[in-house]
């Protein structure tokens, strides 16, 4: 049996064993699929305060009768930290749940393992009555599974009027597929932490210097350099599950329906022009040493690991105030010295790079929540995107977590460990629902708090020229096409593609470069006929159909 079918029969078994556990539930807990006073049906029609047991300006916002509602946050897995039960759920019990009537249980899910974990909860009858996903392609995943409800736009301004003012106009231009209101979102402040880090000593100990890093050619004489050194490579690691690698190879201006055609996070462009000229480049790399020889065993973890170890000079990471990059490298070497790689790409080409939607979480309700889980899950968003309560689950308890500055900055107290301690990057994982990154009056003053969270100790400078670079690239930082109809054919080769990828690139890089042009030419081939050419067939017909929004920037 192909991997095709096998997958679709896991899903249309899960869906299978979802739809007896939804049915089961209408038929054995009555209470909780039709828990009104009145007898009347759940609908999704917006409430009109009548008899209905929802929550009214008359009655003080309380449910009549009390309300369990499910909440996903991420379990990242942090040591010492239990993600479901600690001062801060405690507090949103206290200061939401109890005001409304309303039980909060947070549902943990695996970063790493979300989409395995929301299946099973699903096929449980108990997921979260949030389902969420960052990449629009995996969320659609949920939306042609059928586990989404449809949204009332009147509802959510009625329950969350703050929420809907900020996020309503994203809700209404991203939110509807196949005519279909479906997903709602989370606030993205065009803030972004990721930087890579080089080794300056080492650029310094050849004869470089970091500000002249401005090009993929120029970064490959100073690999070149480091190997005739014996210093060490440049980092690498194995390309796979998000495909962002041609960006730098594309021409500018974009051409929207081409962006279209060939951009996807989780499917890769591998039969485009820039594909090849990016297997060009990774393949000299490769033979020249430039990199390490089995970057393909390489992950995340592996490449920090090499760069604290001083075997590679360059790694990049989300960086937040707490790192311990710095820290680990200068145990093993403390004349290291650090900096940040400047934009570099191909000669004659533009640092093309994908923006993120302007939007963070993708969102929609669970099929199985009733009509008062639904309200509450309005009146939350509605309670959490209020300054005062984003505030405090972002920077906890003043005089602990942190001080605040003449200025209203407040200054994390990374020694603290008390009973309000914050968990991994300033409690996002409970906040993410409304914003993505913090903000705060306007764009900046929100990098000036943001400085402060990202800038470990002495190391200021780092974000500096991270936000120093952001703005000289941020004409070529756009957005990718969204597709607003389901491309099915993605949800039904990505995994095979995904792995059919890795297997092809990897053979070609590290293959005779005499043999490249045509190893890529018979892997193209393998490729479309893996379901590629389907692919892009069902996409230019959706974009032949005008299915897709593109927004210039």
């Amino acid at each position: 049996m192909s991997k095709n079918k096998s997958f679709l029969l896991g899903v249309l078994a899960i869906l299978f064993v979802f739809i007896l556990a939804a049915c089961s539930s209408n038929n054995a807990n009555k209470d909780d699929k039709k828990p009104n006073d009145n007898g009347k049906a759940s609908s999704n029609e917006a409430s009109n305060g009548d008899e209905s047991g929802l929550p009214t300006e008359e009655n003080g916002m309380k449910f009549a009768d009390r309300v369990e509602l499910k909440i996903p946050v991420y379990d990242r897995a942090f040591e010492g930290w239990n993600v479901t039960d600690n001062y801060y759920t405690k507090w949103i019990q206290e200061e939401f749940g109890e005001k409304h009537n309303i039980d909060i249980k947070f549902v943990p899910i695996a970063r790493a393992n979300e989409e395995t974990d929301y299946q099973q909860l699903l096929a449980a009858g108990n997921a979260p009555h949030i389902v969420f996903h960052y990449d629009m392609p995996k969320a659609l995943n949920y939306y042609s599974s059928e586990v989404l409800q449809p949204l009332n736009y009147d509802e959510i301004k009625q329950y969350a009027p703050t929420y809907w003012d900020k996020l309503g106009q994203t809700i209404e231009d991203y939110g509807t597929v196949n005519d279909e209101k479906v997903f709602f979102f989370a606030e993205r402040p065009d803030v972004d932490n990721f930087v890579t880090i080089i080794r300056k000593d080492w650029v310094e100990q050849v004869g470089m210097k970091v500000e002249d890093l401005t090009s993929q050619e120029k970064m490959d004489e100073l690999a070149m350099k480091w190997k005739e050194a014996g210093l060490g490579t440049l980092g690498s690691s194995l390309t796979a599950n998000h495909y962002q690698y041609s960006y730098p190879y594309r021409d500018w201006p974009i051409d929207p329906e081409y962006r279209a055609l060939y951009s996807d996070l989780t499917v890769a462009d591998f039969t485009t022009d820039e594909t090849k000229e990016w297997l060009e480049h990774h393949s000299y790399q490769y033979h020249n040493g430039l990199i390490d020889q089995e970057f393909y065993l390489n992950d995340a973890a592996k490449s920090k690991s090499d760069f604290v170890a001083g075997r590679i000079g360059t790694y990049g990471e989300f960086i937040s105030s707490n790192t311990d990059l710095f820290s680990a490298t200068l145990a093993n070497n403390p004349d290291a010295d650090f900096a940040v790689v400047p934009p570099a790409p191909p000669e004659g080409k533009k640092p093309q790079a994908r923006a993120y939607w302007p939007f963070g979480f993708i969102m929609g309700i669970n099929e199985a929540a009733t009509e008062e889980q639904r309200v509450a899950v309005w009146m939350y968003l509605e309670w959490m995107i209020q300054p005062d309560n984003l505030f405090f689950l972002q920077n906890g308890v003043e005089g602990e977590n942190y001080t605040l500055t003449e200025d209203g900055v407040p200054l994390k107290n990374e020694e603290f460990n008390g009973e309000s301690k914050l968990a991994m990057n300033n409690n996002k994982d409970y906040w993410s629902l409304v914003i993505e990154a913090p903000f705060f009056e306007n764009e900046e003053k929100t990098l000036e708090v943001m400085k402060h969270f990202w800038s470990p100790k002495d190391y200021e400078y780092i974000v500096d020229d991270l936000l120093k670079y952001q703005e000289e690239v941020k004409e070529y930082k756009t957005p990718d096409a969204l597709f607003t109809t389901v491309i099915n054919s993605v949800n039904e080769y990505q995994a095979d593609l995904n792995e059919l990828f890795q297997q092809l690139y990897v053979d070609i890089v590290i293959s005779s470069p005499d043999e490249l042009d045509k190893k890529y030419e018979a892997a193209k081939k393998r490729y479309l006929e893996a379901g590629y050419q389907e692919i892009l067939d069902e996409k230019q017909k959706a974009i032949d159909d005008g299915n897709y929004i593109y927004i210039e920037r």
